[in-house]
């Protein structure tokens, strides 16, 4: 409950820097193409709690979860929906264990992959689903719930509603767009950020977000166009490493940490409130934006003297 409190307090007065990204660690730790990433909160535990580590080491203020795909729908992909409430508690204990009491901790939540509107899913099924989530991620000592990396806005919010019916946490919704002209983002089901904004905002969300789809320089114009939507929200931005090639049988980042130092003030200057990475990232590109992310909130300290 104090650390929920020093979020919500601080996020009004500094910018908070988050993690990177989970899969592309968990890959090279050895998770497989196929393999259920949730699962290895129990069969690989030691390795997931080095992810978690590596970022608090390289200065994270937030982490999240081994969880994304955490939702019962979805583990029901590899038969495991009945151990939905074990994986998520495990995943939120095992970030919190490497949280300490210094560092916040956000219960990742990912989409379903299943169309509300084509009839693959109901929209009760869909909220049994994220609710068990939610409600493992809280019993395992989350401090937050991070909607992330949603394009259908029915689909957030169930996630919304399932996540507020767990409990007084903080909830975060972060949204993927792609680019479709010179200046021009939407979401897959053609939502424009000001578009989604706008119908978003109705739920009183803590943090609003964009992560995923876009490397770090297009994400400037994308928080942008969120913070003018929405002046008063606080906005998150977690970037790709660029978008990912395939070169040698493998995926390729083409942004350096280096660049990701070099956008943090741009992003900061855009409106955004926390900034981490996304897909490609890793705790190096966390510990270079550690370096001006300490810098600007320094000259803010400074500031209010």
């Amino acid at each position: 409950m104090m650390i929920k409190k020093q979020f919500l307090d601080r996020i009004k007065s500094e910018i908070l820097l988050a993690d990177g990204a989970w899969g592309t660690q968990l890959q090279s730790f050895g998770l497989k193409p196929g393999e259920c990433p949730e699962l290895w909160n129990i069969d690989q535990a030691k390795k997931v709690s080095m992810v978690a580590e590596s970022y608090v080491k390289a200065g994270a203020d937030i982490i999240e979860t081994n969880s994304f795909g955490g939702s019962k729908i979805k583990l029901g992909e590899y038969g495991l929906q009945e151990r939905c409430y074990e994986l998520n508690k495990r995943a939120a204990e095992i970030s919190r264990e490497a949280a300490a009491d210094k560092v916040i901790v956000f219960g990742s939540i990912g989409p379903t992959g299943k169309f509300l509107m084509t009839g693959e899913v109901l929209s009760d099924q869909m909220y049994e689903s994220f609710l068990e989530q939610c409600t493992g991620l809280k019993a395992g000592g989350v401090n937050a719930f991070c909607i992330e990396t949603f394009y259908d806005l029915q689909e957030a919010g169930i996630a919304i509603k399932a996540a507020k019916e767990c409990g007084d946490l903080p909830v975060i919704v972060s949204f993927t767009f792609q680019k479709t002209g010179d200046a021009d983002y939407n979401t897959i089901m053609g939502k424009s950020p000001e578009e989604l904004v706008a119908e978003i905002s109705k739920h009183n969300l803590t943090v609003l977000g964009t992560n995923c789809g876009n490397g770090i320089t297009d994400m400037v114009e994308i928080v942008s166009k969120i913070k003018t939507a929405n002046p008063n929200v606080p906005v998150l931005v977690q970037a790709n490493a660029g978008l990912p090639e395939l070169k040698d049988n493998g995926l390729v980042y083409s942004e350096s940490a280096q660049l990701f130092r070099e956008n943090v003030r741009k992003l900061v200057d855009a409106g955004a409130s926390i900034i981490g990475g996304c897909c490609g990232t890793t705790p190096e590109y966390i510990a270079e934006m550690r370096k001006e992310v300490d810098n600007i909130n320094l000259e803010r300290r400074g500031a209010d003297y």
